[in-house]
């Protein structure tokens, strides 16, 4: 079997399990609630909840691919360090009576261009969360990626806790993609 289709059989295996973070039945294959112990006595007790609203996952326009160059060239694809790319999303949702608590995940794969080379790097991926036009969360992350061989890409997932009011509207969107942040001056 050769290595890109293994990598590739991983990467549907691993959405596949992914998205079973959205079904319905937390019993499931792990086990039935009559398998589980009794909550003990000190535990705080949870009002039950009923889970109807879970944000959807969106990537903006422009914010799916990430490249590099090498020092001081722009848009020259013969100086292309590395470049990245975000494709399938997925998300499960944990509410309670204030918070909302969103787990989004997204699946990525970097390579390297002509001037890259094998090692780690930092992809900055922002996840924000809106509800209508007001921004409920934002926050950039340094994503650490291992580039095992700088001739075959790799693939990664990405995956940020974000919590918001439970009181957040069926407008509310969770964006993820790559930003450079502020630009240096």
């Amino acid at each position: 079997m050769s290595v890109k289709m293994s990598r590739g059989l991983l990467a549907a295996f691993s959405m596949m399990v992914l998205a079973g973070c959205n079904a319905g039945n937390p019993g499931g294959a792990l086990g039935s609630a009559a398998d589980k112990p009794e909550a003990s006595a000190a535990a705080p007790a949870v009002s039950p909840v009923v889970q109807g609203f879970c944000p959807t996952i969106a990537l903006r326009d422009g914010t799916s691919y990430y490249r590099t160059y090498a020092k001081g060239a722009k848009d020259d694809a013969t100086k292309v360090v590395y470049q990245a790319s975000l494709a399938d999303t997925t998300r499960s949702c944990a509410r309670s009576e204030t918070d909302l608590t969103v787990t989004a995940m997204v699946q990525g794969r970097l390579l390297a261009g002509p001037e890259g080379k094998a090692g780690s790097v930092n992809l900055p991926i922002r996840v924000a969360v809106t509800d209508g036009d007001n921004v409920l969360y934002s926050e950039l992350t340094q994503h650490p990626v291992a580039l095992a061989d700088a001739s075959q890409p790799t693939q990664f997932i990405f995956s940020k806790q974000v919590t918001i009011p439970a009181t957040a509207s069926g407008l509310t969107k969770v964006f993820i993609g790559f930003d450079e942040g502020p630009k240096k001056k």
